[in-house]
């Protein structure tokens, strides 16, 4: 998201926050909303893992879940940049 929002000269603060980076990049692309919407349950995985103690893995199943929610953003994302910013 954060790329999408460099791509359009668009200015966000330093965040993790998957909310605030998806609502931004729907201003610039309304049709975004659709795939981003399950994105933003994504937030939590920028630190509650982050260090061993108290939080609960998601199970091996979630974990596929939330990963295939994260590569549909990619690939949206992705299919709406000029071809030169593909990896």
């Amino acid at each position: 998201m954060k790329g999408f929002l460099t791509a359009h000269d668009r200015v966000f603060r330093k965040t993790h926050d998957l909310d605030e980076l998806a609502s931004t990049c729907e201003a610039v692309d309304p049709t975004l909303k659709e795939v981003l919407n399950p994105a933003r349950d994504l937030t939590v995985f920028a630190w509650e893992f982050r260090y061993p103690g108290e939080a609960e893995a998601p199970s091996l199943e979630e974990a596929r879940q939330f990963r295939g929610v994260a590569g549909e953003v990619y690939q949206a994302i992705l299919a709406r940049l000029p071809q030169e910013a593909h990896p």
